[in-house]
């Protein structure tokens, strides 16, 4: 097993993150806490710019390019260059979304979707069954509706979930490192897989090494924060992941099933109670957990818990209705947390 992209993204990111930490200040990227009603010292801020610096040059390292890789690379440009821009200047809900679907729609292009999904029932769901074909520039591109479009509805998911999750330091980057490292693993499993798994492996070590070292610093009390540009990034990588080189959709879901379930009930109560599904507020568990009187380090440490349970079962379940029934259980165990603090006074300010 290769862990050299792992260790090389490890301690590039780590070099990155504590030069940004120092020189961050002198150029004025830092956080307005006044803005939350905070009582404390502005810290570092974008620190996302570490972890896709450290992740672009540690693909083109280990990672030979392909028209996949590529595609990968040049969403990660886009979705992280939009992202800094609104960090710093607010650009509005509809305009991220857009930026966030042609993000998702060159991936597509580049080849890398879901094609067919495991049915928990037996068999699969095939979702390649309408497709059409397009020529541009002397290329054809080969398009199939509903998996494309169940590929781009993922990645949006993945993406905005992982950046909902950024409510508390040391959440978005821990949580990613621990979904980054299960993939891996599960890649790596010898006469497990159809597909050549190689650039699947080194692609999550990789983020796991980079996601990993950032937590270090982002871990409360932190000494650098990660912003959209880093938690959207960790969101969109995670998704290519998952659906690259044969697909591991139902244990990237059980993995990161915290912040999917929680995303999808906090996008559900916003529009039953007459809320846009983009305005923040504080409704996330994690918030909960807070109001419920957890410190930020007891509150990451129990989603880490959490998380990394279920990822050790997505590793020794291989059977889909298996990973359903723990994702359920999942769910049953959020649905009591969430009931038990339904009364919390939710006083958090980092509201996404």
């Amino acid at each position: 097993m290769n862990y050299f992209p792992f260790i090389f993204a490890f301690l590039l990111t780590a070099f990155l993150t504590i030069s940004a930490v120092k020189f961050f200040p002198q150029l004025g990227l830092l956080d307005d806490p006044k803005k939350y009603g905070l009582q404390r010292a502005p810290i570092p801020y974008f620190g996302g710019l570490a972890i896709f610096a450290g992740f672009v040059a540690s693909v083109l390292v280990f990672v030979p390019l392909s028209k996949e890789i590529l595609g990968l690379l040049s969403g990660a440009i886009l979705l992280t260059t939009v992202s800094f821009l609104d960090d710093a200047l607010r650009l509005p809900p509809f305009l991220r979304l857009f930026f966030q679907m042609l993000a998702a729609l060159i991936l597509v292009i580049a080849g890398i979707g879901i094609t067919h999904l495991t049915n928990p029932f037996g068999g699969v769901f095939d979702l390649a069954a309408f497709d059409w074909n397009l020529g541009f520039g002397g290329a054809e591109y080969h398009f199939t509706l509903l998996a494309d479009f169940f590929t781009i509805a993922w990645v949006l998911l993945l993406t905005n979930s992982l950046n909902w999750l950024d409510g508390v330091p040391g959440l978005s980057s821990g949580i990613a490192g621990l979904a980054a490292l299960v993939i891996f693993f599960l890649a790596a499993r010898e006469g497990f897989h159809f597909f050549d798994q190689s650039a699947v492996i080194a692609l999550a070590g990789i983020l796991a090494g980079g996601a990993l070292a950032f937590t270090i610093f982002n871990f409360p009390p932190p000494k650098i924060l990660l912003g959209d540009s880093g938690s959207m990034l960790l969101g969109f990588v995670l998704a290519a992941l998952a659906i690259f080189s044969g697909g591991k959709v139902a244990t990237a879901a059980l993995v990161l099933g915290f912040p999917l379930l929680d995303a999808a009930w906090v996008i559900l109560r916003r529009i039953f109670s007459g809320q846009s599904p983009f305005r923040g507020d504080f409704g996330h568990l994690h918030h909960r957990l807070l109001a419920a009187g957890f410190s930020e380090r007891k509150t990451v440490l129990t989603v880490y818990l959490a998380s990394a349970s279920f990822g050790a079962v997505a590793l020794f379940i291989d059977s889909a209705f298996g990973k359903l029934l723990a994702l359920a259980a999942l769910f049953a165990v959020m649905l009591g947390v969430g009931w038990r603090l339904r009364n919390s006074k939710l006083q958090n300010p980092n509201a996404k």
